[in-house]
């Protein structure tokens, strides 16, 4: 059971960080909204996976699972508010172009 323990925790804390470094580099290079939200559900995604692990390390799964679903919870709301605005500046500007939001006016 250890040996299987310390296995599941070496492939998790290295795909979790990797994980990480992917939405954070999706986040910080592209100028692309609809990319940057992309970026945002991967760190969402990593999350998840670290309140995973988290709760089987100590355990106390039950209380992991209700977290991970009001993370789900919070993230569609996040997503659906995040696609509107972005529909709305590409409704105004023909673009989705991170540079052209200074032009808004509102």
């Amino acid at each position: 059971m250890i040996d299987n323990l310390s296995m599941l925790l070496k492939v998790y804390l290295t795909a979790i960080p990797l994980i990480v470094l992917i939405g954070v580099y999706c986040i910080v290079v592209t100028h692309n909204l609809i990319r940057v939200l992309i970026g945002v559900e991967i760190l969402t995604k990593a999350v998840t996976l670290l309140l995973i692990i988290a709760g089987y390390v100590t355990n106390n799964t039950a209380f992991a699972q209700s977290l991970i679903i009001t993370l789900i919870v919070v993230e569609a709301v996040v997503v659906a508010t995040a696609a509107g605005v972005i529909l709305n500046v590409f409704k105004n500007n023909n673009s989705l172009h991170v540079r052209n939001i200074k032009h808004l006016r509102g």
